[in-house]
């Protein structure tokens, strides 16, 4: 009966050990559940699980904090053409997060708030992201990744960062997205030769400097002559007016002589009689 009673015992031990064995196990599922899908209260944590994420993909793919100007993105995805993706993923506002799992239904007013925290927030981090947006090594495209409940909690930033070349997605979806905006790279992008764009541009310049010559020479000989002839025609016109206004300024001024009409008659009769 003893020796039962002991076996019992160790048998209860054991159980409330594994009980206690699962306990720990559901809260450090429950944690990063919280973390990858749910409130995310701990930031850093979910970005050791996007870092291991992201590692995944093939060395000469991903950059670690590049520079851009002052600045260090944290990653960077190589992209075809020589472009790359800034990707940034830290968040810093833990304690917002960490307060609003826990306020309660109740209170609306306080929630409400601390939401529209989370909301500041993100569009404080879509600023700082599009200054990475490099033109000259981008594709003015960023991708910030959050914590899921800061994803769902700040809908309205989405749109708001898109505008800004800023794409907010959620720890649990930024490897798909990268993997996705890579393939669309992929497919559609292309590499600019630098030198066939310079000779091209080369060419134009000579084209339309070529141009110019032929509007200063030709075009602007053609409209001196034809300047010219129009002077050199009203010339004429004024001298011609000149010399009318003369003829007419004389013959009214000048009388006509006496003799004339009795001159002009003897004409006439001697016309009839031949």
């Amino acid at each position: 009966m003893g020796d039962a009673q002991k076996a019992l015992a160790e048998v209860k031990a054991l159980e409330q050990g594994r009980a206690r064995q699962f306990e720990q196990a559901a809260d450090s599922l429950k944690r990063l559940e919280a973390v990858v899908a749910g409130s995310a209260t701990r930031g850093t944590a979910g970005e050791n699980i996007l870092a291991r994420a992201l590692a995944q993909l093939p060395p000469d793919l991903l950059e670690i904090n590049v520079a851009f100007g002052s600045r260090i993105v944290e990653y960077a995805l190589r992209l075809p053409g020589g472009r790359i993706l800034p990707i940034d993923s830290k968040w810093t506002s833990v304690a917002v997060l960490e307060r609003l799992e826990t306020v309660a239904a109740e209170q609306p007013q306080e929630r409400k708030r601390l939401l529209e925290q989370v909301v500041r927030d993100v569009r404080s981090k879509i600023r700082d992201m599009t200054k990475y947006l490099d033109p000259e090594r981008t594709l003015s495209l960023g991708l910030l990744a959050v914590p899921d409940a800061v994803y769902v909690a700040a809908p309205e930033a989405h749109g708001e960062g898109y505008r800004e070349g800023v794409l907010v997605v959620p720890y649990s979806l930024a490897l798909p997205y990268v993997l996705a905006l890579y393939r669309l790279s992929l497919r559609f992008g292309c590499a600019v030769d630098t030198d066939q764009l310079a000779s091209r541009l080369r060419q134009l310049e000579e084209i339309l400097r070529r141009s110019a010559d032929e509007v200063e020479s030709r075009l602007s000989r053609g409209l001196v002559q034809a300047e010219n002839a129009r002077d050199a025609l009203r010339d004429n016109l004024l001298e011609a007016q000149r010399a009318t206004e003369r003829l007419l300024r004389t013959a009214a001024e000048e009388p006509v002589p006496a003799a004339l009409p009795a001159q002009l008659s003897v004409l006439a009769v001697g016309g009839e009689r031949d």
